[in-house]
């Protein structure tokens, strides 16, 4: 079944002139609207999965291989031994 194109609503805010810069600036550097990362930051903050709104999915795969290289085996087995004895 095809997905429904979001109907989307237009908000004004406010914002402090410093951080609407550093938005503008920060979206020029990404090559998109100041809108789209605005919800792009929204998303990535209000998301509980963590990974159903990745963009690149390579840099993404990399950058958890980075993060579970710089972890010790010793480390991980101990976490998840926290992670069992807590019951989760």
């Amino acid at each position: 079944m095809a997905k429904a194109a979001l109907k989307k609503e237009k908000w004004t805010l406010s914002f402090d002139s410093s951080l609407k810069r550093a938005v503008i600036n920060e979206a020029g550097k990404k090559g998109v609207y100041p809108v789209n990362f605005l919800e792009e930051m929204v998303r990535e903050k209000l998301n509980p999965y963590g990974y159903t709104d990745v963009k690149d999915s390579v840099a993404h795969v990399k950058a958890i291989r980075k993060k579970s290289k710089e972890v010790s085996v010793k480390a991980f087995l101990d976490e998840i031994k926290k992670w069992q004895k807590s019951g989760s």
